[in-house]
């Protein structure tokens, strides 16, 4: 007689080597944040002589010394960090939204090789490009502006090249071929017919280069001399500088690093809803 299964029919066994994988990955990712979590909670005394997991009772008194420093100036970084991430995000998604559509539905000589000099910008570093950014602004004078670090951050070859993968993915040449027998223009077409079907890769887009932007350091730092001029990345980066001469301002930074976060969760949440809603809608129907 055989032996009866220890498993039921149709249940698949838990494979652990990759879910063992995949705990630890997001152990080592959420590992950071918790600890950003707790230490804001602690005043200056309890922030090194407490266990590091332990919550403390000071978050409500840190934040209320992070706005009182310099009169708000922690707060003029963040309202910096989303002019850059918001203003740079919706510029570089414009840009990314025509440069796609028209690398991906028109024919014209030279097509491939500026997608392929597109690849090889995806493939170079950032600090690669900076110095350069710099010199040229500086040839202009813009250098320690606000358009000092919005201009380079207008094109992205990440987002062109996501975008033209989704336009020719979701835009059918029959649809762009029934508006022009309509009589449509070609802008028209795209405003009216393209764009809504791109929609969901633009969010992408969006959400990508609204992260990177709100993240950016190196930029800032090279193009900036102004501080009331900075984002959070780089005022909170110059406070912890000061921190090594005063050491209470540690947990401004500690507690400036948690709120950084709470945008960028909020967008994601917020961008996550438009994702089902346009992967429904944006669908072509038959």
């Amino acid at each position: 007689m055989s032996t009866p299964s220890l498993t039921a029919p149709g249940r698949r066994r838990l494979p652990l080597v990759p879910t063992a994988a995949l705990l630890l990955g997001a152990l080592y990712c959420l590992l950071p944040v918790v600890w950003v979590l707790v230490a804001s909670t602690k005043s200056g005394s309890e922030l090194f002589s407490t266990f590091t997991f332990l919550p403390g009772s000071g978050f409500t008194d840190n934040v209320a010394d992070l706005t009182e420093y310099r009169d708000g100036v922690y707060w003029r970084w963040m309202a910096n960090s989303a002019f850059y991430a918001g203003a740079g995000a919706l510029l570089s998604t414009a840009v990314s939204a025509a440069s796609g559509y028209a690398l991906a539905v028109y024919r014209f000589r030279g097509r491939e090789t500026v997608f392929n000099i597109l690849l090889a910008g995806v493939l170079m570093p950032p600090v690669i490009l900076a110095v350069p950014q710099y010199l040229l602004l500086a040839q202009a004078d813009m250098t320690d502006s606000y358009l000092s670090v919005l201009l380079p951050l207008i094109l992205s070859p990440y987002g062109v090249y996501l975008a033209r993968i989704y336009a020719s993915a979701a835009v059918p040449a029959d649809v762009i071929e029934a508006g022009r027998m309509d009589g449509g223009g070609e802008w028209r077409i795209f405003r009216t017919i393209a764009l809504p079907m791109m929609l969901p890769g633009l969010v992408t887009v969006f959400l990508f280069q609204f992260v990177a932007v709100w993240n950016n350091f190196l930029l800032p730092y090279i193009m900036l001399g102004d501080d009331e001029k900075f984002p959070v990345t780089l005022g909170l980066y110059t406070l912890l500088q000061q921190g090594s001469n005063t050491p209470a301002l540690y947990t401004l930074v500690i507690t400036g690093a948690l709120l950084a976060i709470i945008p960028l969760i909020a967008l994601f949440l917020v961008i996550q809803r438009f994702w089902s809603l346009d992967l429904l809608s944006g669908a072509v129907k038959s």
